[in-house]
């Protein structure tokens, strides 16, 4: 499962907020597919459009993020 990488402190770790504040864990595959970490957490209702990173304070579109391929 190759995911995309923050391009400022290169980990995989993001999340998505909805408009109630609410966070979803997610990861960004190579194809800037959104997918929650936890299978079993809807994404329904959050925005797929900005992804914030758990490591540092980047944020931006899943498409900004870097390609990791190792």
């Amino acid at each position: 499962m190759r995911k995309r990488i923050c391009p400022q402190c290169k980990i995989a770790a993001m999340y998505v907020k909805n408009q109630s504040g609410d966070r979803r864990l997610v990861y960004v595959m190579l194809d800037g597919e959104v997918v929650a970490k936890y299978p079993e957490e809807s994404l329904d209702g959050f925005c797929l459009e900005e992804v914030y990173c758990l490591g540092c304070s980047w944020h931006g579109s899943p498409q900004r993020m870097l390609k990791h391929h190792g």
